[in-house]
């Protein structure tokens, strides 16, 4: 049976970068009240009229195609993951592969709307099917773009001050060589939660689970007197009440996510008959810097063992572990033969990992 590994990687970031302080303007908040609740410094924000999620996934894609050496033609599936579409639907699969200029090929396009924990999703996804020998070569990219849908305003700060936009994408090939190949994935969810990080309008649900769960500072009350169809998927009531944008309980989402990410960890280096010392490093989700240093002390793991970028990037999402685990990889942190992990925490909620040896030079 073959396995699978990576044989390219690359990543793009928009050119506009905005500061804690360029936020200062714009809401009430402050550098240090950022920097102590996250760890953010900066992040990207796309140029509105002239990038989307896509076209920051067209560019990460190419840099992987160009650093795997193959042809973009010789892709014979491509996964996307992310929870910021271009479009409601389709999905940002088909549009990617229209972008590449492959879409003569007529390659299948999977999206995947895992989140946070979309691309660890996507890895898994893109490992069982080369091990099934139904493709050779999958383009897995996580992409995202947050920055048009955030509320800038004090209001929305809580939020708002820990998303930005970027992209990553990988290579994923058939191998038949153990010491450079995944090893292990893992994936779960628990929708139990779902409500506490969640973007519920526009949606379909018609306010259902907002009534049924008594969501905390949501009400069904729509003004439909004189709408006898649709209008709960979006009206002016749900504008003038500002629920079109992100909810989020961020001490459910910690206490979840501190608890989840080592046992997703563990749980998957058991899987690939290792333990947490053969571990050289670990990519984790970068939702939150101090998320990520309570669990690398929970593990007890050096700061050699552990990469992160949120400070520069913010949360990217399904984007942060492609963007991450390249920009390891290209500062040598990461060598071939190293064991790494990569681990994600989401809205869901979703929590993955996954163990591979390294094996680009």
């Amino acid at each position: 049976m073959p396995l699978s590994t990576i044989t390219g990687i690359g990543h793009y970031v928009p050119k506009n970068i905005v500061t804690n302080k360029d936020l200062m303007e714009v809401m009430e908040t402050s550098d240090e009240w950022i920097r102590e609740r996250s760890g953010i410094e900066e992040r990207r924000y796309i140029d509105r009229t002239k990038e989307t999620t896509t076209s920051l996934a067209v560019e990460a894609s190419l840099n992987a195609i160009k650093d795997a050496g193959i042809d973009k033609n010789d892709i014979d599936f491509i996964i996307f993951a992310t929870l910021s579409p271009d479009y409601y639907f389709p999905g940002a699969g088909v549009l990617l592969q229209r972008e590449l200029g492959i879409a003569g090929t007529e390659i299948a396009a999977l999206d995947i709307r895992a989140q946070c924990s979309g691309f660890v999703y996507g890895l898994a996804t893109a490992d069982n099917f080369i091990k099934a020998g139904t493709y050779k070569k999958i383009l897995l990219v996580g992409a995202e773009v947050h920055s048009v849908g955030l509320d800038f305003t004090t209001r929305g700060r809580n939020v708002s001050v820990l998303f930005g936009d970027g992209a990553g994408a990988v290579i994923v090939e058939a191998t038949e060589d153990e010491s450079h190949a995944v090893l292990a994935t893992s994936m779960h969810s628990d929708g139990t939660y779902a409500e506490k990080l969640a973007y519920m309008y526009p949606g379909a649900h018609g306010g259902y689970f907002l009534d049924k769960y008594a969501i905390e500072g949501f009400d069904v009350d729509y003004n439909l007197e004189n709408t006898p169809y649709g209008g709960v998927f979006w009206n002016q009531d749900m504008l003038d009440k500002a629920r079109i944008f992100p909810h989020m309980e961020g001490q459910a989402v910690f206490k979840m996510a501190v608890t989840k990410f080592p046992e997703v960890i563990k749980e998957t280096l058991e899987k690939a008959g290792l333990g947490v010392e053969d571990l050289d490093m670990l990519i984790p989700h970068q939702a939150n810097l101090r998320i990520n240093q309570f669990v690398q002390k929970l593990m007890g793991l050096r700061d050699d063992q552990v990469h992160n970028n949120i400070q520069k990037y913010g949360n990217t999402t399904a984007a942060t572990i492609p963007i991450c685990l390249n920009e390891a990889y290209r500062e040598g942190r990461i060598k071939k033969g190293d064991t790494v992990v990569l681990a994600a925490f989401g809205a869901g909620f979703t929590w993955a990992a996954a163990v591979l040896k390294w094996g680009k030079d």
